[in-house]
């Protein structure tokens, strides 16, 4: 579904992506792991095209997503985001939140829009929140809305940039709960995460960035309990020691 070949990234003269080559089957959940600044979100907006491409090419279900000719806007509604600090609009309730995309930008009747809404949020547990504001909610709560909102659309796809690391610790599981329902629905994820205990049960695929490259990818069990690179184990060695994995 996604291609992802030789990309490259800079800010001035900082290269923030070396020729990263990333492929992605439909289905499949893919976590890419890896110190703050090794590249994770830069390559979910480069995704997303949030960030432009120097160099290298992204195809999602064939189509060059990174050609000037490529309609932004109609990249992004098969793409769903969720960053870390939740972006609802505070102004509006959940359920205006969650409609808001649908109603605008796919002309979806307001009723419909509003169904599939109430229907999304049962699904979460929050079909009783639709009327609150945000700052009624919990981080969690707020963060598995964030979590509706993109999937609203029916996205083809789903970038997930460290959902998790804005929440208190006991709250960090209801959403990666809901995560891990998604991966049982078939949805195509990938997600930035520092959740190695996560990454290792309901991953497909782990990618290890290190300094904007990729070093090694592999199924859980092999990155993360056998990895080959001297890099990824000294990464390793250092959450092992935290108590995260």
């Amino acid at each position: 579904m996604l291609q992802c070949a030789g990309v490259v990234k800079r800010f001035g003269d900082h290269t923030v992506l070396h020729g990263v080559d990333l492929d992605v089957a439909e289905h499949e959940v893919v976590t890419l792991i890896g110190a703050s600044g090794s590249g994770k979100s830069t390559l979910l907006r480069c995704i997303n095209l949030l960030e432009t491409v120097d160099d290298g090419v992204i195809h999602l279900d064939g189509e060059d997503i990174t050609d000037p000719r490529a309609d932004v806007d109609a990249v992004r509604r098969r793409i769903g985001v969720v960053f870390q600090a939740y972006n609802l609009f505070p102004h509006m309730t959940v359920l205006d939140n969650v409609t808001l995309a649908p109603s605008l930008v796919h002309k979806t009747p307001r009723a419909q829009a509003e169904d599939k809404a109430m229907t999304l949020l049962r699904r979460v547990g929050l079909a009783e929140k639709a009327k609150e504001y945000p700052d009624r909610l919990s981080g969690g709560q707020q963060q598995r809305v964030a979590i509706v909102r993109a999937l609203a659309n029916e996205p083809r796809l789903l970038l997930l940039d460290e959902v998790t690391s804005a929440l208190d610790p006991e709250l960090v599981g209801e959403v990666l709960s809901l995560i891990r329902e998604l991966k049982e629905q078939g949805m195509t994820i990938v997600m930035a995460t520092h959740e190695m205990a996560f990454a290792r049960q309901a991953a497909d695929r782990v990618c290890f960035l290190d300094n904007g490259r990729l070093l090694e990818q592999g199924p859980p069990e092999q990155v993360l309990v056998d990895p080959v690179e001297p890099r990824t184990r000294q990464f390793l060695a250092r959450i092992i020691e935290a108590g995260r994995l």
